[in-house]
């Protein structure tokens, strides 16, 4: 881990907060369009009337690791209701690299690399993990800076239902 990843990592866990009152919330959700790693396109226009949970993660961000187990979870239980788990790594590493560290965790849910656009529609992303709700209409209704534990994940993705 290189220095300046360890020190964002440890403002992560102390710095990281849930969006507030003043956040202007909800507001429409900038539209993307984005490849997984299986190489599907995924455009958010083709997600609306479903609830979608983007998350911005990198492999080296110990609470991204931790949460990614979580939010696989979600997408199998939820799947079938129309939810939607987004995962993005902000990673400077290859794609390939990245892929295989998440097909060594066994994630399910989609998967890919966030570019610049993304980063600027959805930014700015300081904290990792930093995590979208977004509801069927297509509106940012919460967003969430650093680790969410279990129960308060599924209590934010039943308020998208």
């Amino acid at each position: 881990m290189r220095t300046g990843q360890a020190l964002l990592l440890a403002a992560l866990m102390v710095l990281s907060t849930p969006a507030r009152a003043g956040d202007d919330l909800p507001a429409p959700a900038p539209p993307f369009t984005i490849r997984t790693f299986e190489g599907k396109s995924i455009r958010l226009s083709e997600l609306r009337g479903k609830p979608v949970v983007l998350d911005f993660w990198a492999t080296w961000c110990r609470p991204c690791r931790a949460s990614m187990p979580h939010l696989d979870e979600l997408q199998k239980r939820f799947g079938s209701q129309g939810l939607v788990v987004i995962g993005m790594s902000v990673d400077e590493g290859t794609p390939a690299d990245v892929r295989r560290f998440t097909q060594n965790l066994g994630l399910s849910f989609r998967l890919g690399m966030a570019n610049d656009r993304l980063l600027d529609d959805y930014g700015p992303i300081r904290f990792l993990p930093t995590t979208f709700f977004i509801n069927r209409n297509g509106e940012i209704v919460r967003r969430v800076r650093g680790y969410i534990d279990p129960e308060t994940l599924d209590e934010y993705v039943l308020e998208l239902f």
